[in-house]
């Protein structure tokens, strides 16, 4: 008869939280004789080599903490456990009692492990040819994976910008705004929809083109199938505007510059919590639906 396999699991976690090692702490006095823990280190730390030879990696912190975990994890196609000691904790779908709850299910692989697409975004410097085709004048600027969104801000002076947009390479529309997101169905629910985006499932394979605060009414958010490239050109720019992968990697965007936005063949996994559904979490986190608070008869 077969040996069962022990789990094997790597923690990570922002230590800068305060409540992150105590919680470290408690969950490993709770895994000890139920999981092989092979590292606990701190989010911000060299991704330890115990990485390659675990099943799992249960994440400590907030939302950021587990989007900085999928650039690390992604390559590996390790599961994430997301605990949230964060504030809104949309992606961290884990409380710790929750976990430990949880902890045998998952561990015996009887909890859904879900895919969610990711974007690979570059910038280029110009130039631009006519076609609407961006030409590598140079190396490219940024090379960075988005889990959320890739948004181009305006920046001081804060004057709005223009920004050309192409789709497989035919211009489509010009948008003088605010900026501009590119969201995965992931980052649908962070700053697209707080910008008036659409929300969309988590495991749909698509992006949605959202303008910050565009002069024209009549410029809506875009649902686009996630197997087009999308190009944004930088026609009139300010001296800050930048580009920003999930709001943790920056550079500036110049005149003419191209950002390119794709679907990349990585894919972020994360271990759903099998005690709530999607719409638990939107009714939860987000408050979506949530009926008026009428007044009480007197």
């Amino acid at each position: 008869m077969r040996a069962r396999h022990t789990p094997r699991i790597v923690i990570l976690g922002d230590f800068h939280k305060s409540s992150v090692p105590q919680a470290v702490a408690e969950f490993r006095r709770f895994a000890r004789d139920k999981a092989l823990i092979l590292a606990c280190v701190d989010i911000a730390d060299h991704p330890p080599e115990a990485l390659r030879q675990c099943d799992y990696a249960v994440v400590f912190g907030g939302d950021g903490t587990l989007i900085c975990a999928a650039r690390v994890l992604s390559p590996l196609r390790i599961p994430v456990i997301g605990i949230n000691l964060g504030k809104l904790g949309y992606l961290a779908e884990f409380s710790l009692p929750e976990l430990k709850g949880s902890f045998g299910r998952i561990m015996a692989g009887r909890v859904s492990v879900e895919r969610r697409m990711m974007l690979a975004c570059q910038l280029l410097p110009g130039s631009h040819s006519r076609r609407g085709r961006s030409d590598r004048a140079g190396k490219c600027q940024l090379d960075a994976p988005a889990v959320n969104e890739v948004f181009i801000t305006a920046g001081p002076p804060f004057r709005v910008v223009e920004l050309e947009i192409c789709l497989d390479g035919h211009r489509v529309a010009r948008c003088i705004s605010d900026g501009l997101i590119v969201s995965t169905p992931t980052g649908s629910t962070a700053y697209n929809l707080s910008a008036g985006g659409p929300i969309l499932p988590g495991s749909m394979k698509a992006m949605v083109v959202t303008p910050i605060c565009p002069h024209s009414l009549s410029f809506r958010p875009i649902v686009i199938d996630a197997s087009r490239v999308v190009e944004i050109r930088g026609v009139r720019v300010n001296e800050g505007t930048s580009v920003a992968v999930d709001g943790q990697v920056r550079c500036r965007l110049e005149h003419d510059a191209v950002v390119r936005i794709r679907k990349t063949r990585r894919e972020f996994l994360i271990v759903n919590n099998p005690m709530r559904n999607p719409w638990d979490t939107l009714a939860t986190r987000l408050h979506w639906a949530e009926m008026p608070k009428y007044a009480q008869p007197r």
